[in-house]
């Protein structure tokens, strides 16, 4: 009711510009220049989180882009969803650009990644964070960003698959690592979310904010097991196959069962040290959720597996199907030479 209730508010009272204050309009030029205005960057912070996918914003969160983030996320004005979204669509279309996906049915390395469409997958919030504020603002954002990318002739979907599976201090007062052991194993991709992002279409995490990387780092770390699930549930049941019950015991486990949600084994991945390349961060899966027991398999049977199935790729990397966009990121993240 709140939420309805501010989207009429929004239509019938002048508004003023979210990010400069200007009367009655709800983003004046000035500042949607700013938004929107340059071309989107590939942004990667310092240090950079094991397992972060590759990132582009749309803008440098300062002055009146920070405005107009806080003004929708914190006094929910709503009508800035749209300008908002419009920047996340940009800064999709960036990433996708780069890895030769965009209006294309394949990856840049020749994975297939369905029909050139896209699956914006958004980082969720505290569900008491949603009732505080009456609205979900990534998952707002993302809904407005999908229509932006549909209009300019991208098939895009939104897939809220993600939820939080137990308790999440307030990551704004906290350092790069205390936010990576504060959300490590937090997220995970609720039963039957995997189908869904098997579907097709390249996959993108979003989210209206990047400081640290931490959120998008566990978000990409739950996307990736669902789908390595997901492809052990399919290859098990593949005609030709015997049912031996291992790839059921894969795909199995179901989120939410346990406050503990998955294992994530140490938070970082396997062999590249602390902050290396992530080709094989896919994290060790397998594990029976709750009872913290290894199933069979290894961690390159995992890769393969992922690697297998559609749009979700796993691999952080220019030409992997698994790609993160944000509106905004934290100025320093766009002065990293990538050379």
């Amino acid at each position: 009711m709140r939420g309805w209730w501010q989207d009429l508010t929004d239509l019938v009272l002048p508004a003023e510009c979210g990010g400069c204050g200007t009367p009655r309009t709800v983003l004046c030029p000035e500042c949607r220049a700013v938004l929107t205005g340059a071309a989107p960057s590939r942004v990667r912070p310092v240090p950079e989180p094991p397992g972060l996918p590759v990132v582009h914003a749309a803008a440098r969160y300062a002055d009146e882009v920070r405005a107009v983030l806080l003004a929708h996320k914190e006094r929910g004005v709503l009508a800035l969803a749209a300008p908002l979204g419009e920047a996340l669509a940009e800064a999709v279309r960036a990433g996708l650009r780069e890895s030769g996906m965009a209006g294309e049915p394949w990856a840049g390395d020749g994975t297939a990644c369905g029909d050139g469409s896209v699956v914006l997958v958004p980082v969720p919030s505290a569900r008491a964070a949603v009732r505080a504020r009456g609205h979900d603002p990534a998952r707002r954002i993302a809904l407005a960003a999908a229509g932006a990318l549909r209009r300019s002739g991208t098939p895009a979907r939104v897939a809220a698959v993600l939820r939080q599976t137990r308790w999440v201090a307030d990551q704004s007062g906290l350092g790069s690592r205390q936010r990576l052991v504060n959300i490590a194993g937090a997220l995970a991709v609720v039963p039957g979310g995997g189908r869904l992002l098997a579907e097709g279409g390249a996959v993108v995490l979003v989210d209206d904010l990047m400081t640290t990387g931490a959120s998008l780092a566990e978000a990409a770390r739950a996307v990736r097991e669902a789908s390595v699930r997901e492809a052990s549930a399919r290859e098990a049941s593949a005609p030709g196959r015997r049912g031996d019950g291992l790839g059921r015991h894969r795909a199995g486990g179901r989120f939410g069962r346990t406050r503990e949600g998955p294992r994530a084994y140490g938070g970082t991945n396997e062999g590249n040290g602390e902050f290396g390349d992530t080709t094989t961060a896919v994290y060790r899966v397998g594990s029976r959720e709750g009872r913290g027991e290894e199933s069979a398999g290894s961690t390159e049977d995992a890769v393969r597996r992922t690697r297998g199935t559609p749009g979700i790729d796993g691999r952080g990397q220019a030409g992997s199907t698994i790609r993160a966009a944000v509106v905004a990121a934290a100025p320093d993240s766009f002065e990293i030479n990538r050379n």
